[in-house]
This record gives C-alpha cells, sequence and structure tokens, in this order.
C-alpha cells in the first residue's frame, strides 16, 4: 500500500480524465506516473516513487508539460520516475 505524500494529494482531482502508469521494479520499488488534462487543456503530470514498504520515495507534479500530449508526456514521466527511482536506491545503498 502507498502512503501517498501532500504532492499526490494536493495534485489529486478525481473529476479529470486522466493516464495511469503503475510499475513494480525489480527491487520491490513502485513508481506512479499520472497525465490528465486540465479544464483549460493544459497536460499535466504527477511523478511518484514508493519504497516496496509504500513510503513515499518521491512525489513531484507538473502544472503544464507546454507541446507535449497525454501519451508523449506519459513516456516521459515514466522514463524519468525509473531514473529517479534507481538513482534514489544507489543513495540508499551509499548511506547504508
Amino acid at each position: 500500500m502507498r502512503i501517498r505524500g501532500d504532492v499526490f494529494w494536493q495534485w489529486a482531482d478525481p473529476e479529470l480524465h486522466h493516464r495511469t502508469h503503475d510499475e513494480t521494479l525489480d527491487d520491490g520499488t513502485f513508481i506512479d506516473v499520472q497525465v490528465r488534462l486540465s479544464p483549460s487543456g493544459n497536460t499535466q503530470m504527477f511523478i511518484g516513487v514508493y519504497a516496496a514498504s509504500g513510503m513515499a520515495l518521491h512525489e513531484e507534479a507538473f502544472d503544464s508539460r507546454p507541446g507535449e500530449s497525454m501519451t508523449r508526456a506519459l513516456a516521459w514521466g515514466v522514463g524519468c520516475a525509473r531514473r529517479l527511482a534507481i538513482s534514489l536506491n544507489q543513495t540508499d545503498r551509499h548511506v547504508a
């Protein structure tokens, strides 16, 4: 179960149509990328990276992805989330 942070709850709006990509990586890290269209037609995006325990490691929201369709923004966000997850996991290993 993911423990959502403030960034997610401020971004969330169940009234807006959105697309989601959820993925569990080999080490158990979970990524959640969501894109949507704002009422004014802007492509918006949320990126979440969560530990296997569900704790939020990183959450980020974009109010606008100028010039990007939902599909293109989702693809970019998934790549970004994967890179973040790898980076965060490497940092944890060096600290331990």
